[in-house]
């Protein structure tokens, strides 16, 4: 049970597993630094908080960005695409981003 508000909540598709597709991005310089899921309370921690909260496949669990590492995001904007089924977190980040410890998880390879 999740206390995100429902006319929020009504507007978001999720995937099969209740997550939705999370771009976080630089403020002011519009670098794209990492895509990770939101459920419905990570989403409502990230509103009433404005920190970046996420929800890890691989953990299974809620986990706010920087928690272990310090890399902390601080979000100024949360958007939501026209389909409902992105979210664009608009953040101040602290550190990389990235769990590699670069700046980016787009940094690394260029494919075109």
């Amino acid at each position: 049970m999740s206390d995100l508000d429902p006319a929020i909540a009504a507007r978001l598709k999720r995937t099969a597993d209740g997550l939705v597709c999370a771009v976080a991005q630089q403020r002011g310089t519009g670098e794209v630094l990492m895509v990770a899921w939101m459920d419905d309370e990570a989403l409502h921690r990230t509103l009433t908080t404005r920190r970046a909260t996420y929800f890890s496949r691989s953990r299974g669990r809620l986990w706010e960005k920087g928690e272990t590492s310090g890399h902390t995001q601080h979000v100024h904007e949360v958007r939501l695409d026209c389909d409902g089924d992105t979210l664009l977190l608009v953040v101040d980040q602290q550190g990389p981003a990235c769990h590699t410890g670069t700046r980016t998880c787009f940094d690394t390879d260029v494919l075109l």
